[in-house]
């Protein structure tokens, strides 16, 4: 990581940059989103609604070099609320160099500053390089997720 990586709330003006890194993202996942879809999710990570997801960026000069989306909600088995990360991406050349790790330290800033000491991501299992990242700085739980079909 370099001096000059900065991690910071996702501003307007950020759109451009934001929607080609979400887009390699959901690119890497195996999917995508309409483009409604991105002008919806951009309006409400600028949202102040708490129902609605945040979102950081990390910023290395003067270029956005990765997101991260998070929610805050109730858990039914806490009186607090717990903190949600959703998406974490970092470009392909910056992996490795601490954006990442930047990334998910700053959700955990704004966790214990909101009260929730709780903050859990899911990953598919094949993504060994974000894997060996989260190896390090949280913990593998046993729960195996499902959906609806």
């Amino acid at each position: 990581m370099t001096d000059s990586l900065k991690v910071r709330a996702l501003q307007p003006g950020d759109r451009p940059e934001w929607a080609e890194l979400w887009t390699d993202y959901l690119t890497f996942y195996e999917t995508s989103a309409a483009p409604d879809v991105y002008g919806t999710t951009f309006t409400r990570l600028l949202s102040d609604d708490p129902r609605d997801f945040s979102a950081l960026v990390a910023e290395q000069d003067g270029r956005l070099v990765g997101l991260t989306h998070y929610l805050f909600h109730r858990h039914a088995w806490k009186i607090e609320e717990v903190c949600y990360l959703q998406d974490l991406y970092a470009r392909p050349e910056r992996r490795g160099t601490g954006v990442g790790r930047a990334l998910i330290e700053a959700v955990y800033a704004r966790a214990d500053a909101h009260g929730a000491p709780s903050v859990y991501w899911l990953t598919q299992d094949f993504n060994d390089t974000a894997r060996r990242l989260y190896d390090r700085i949280g913990t593998c739980t046993p729960f195996i997720q499902y959906s609806r079909s």
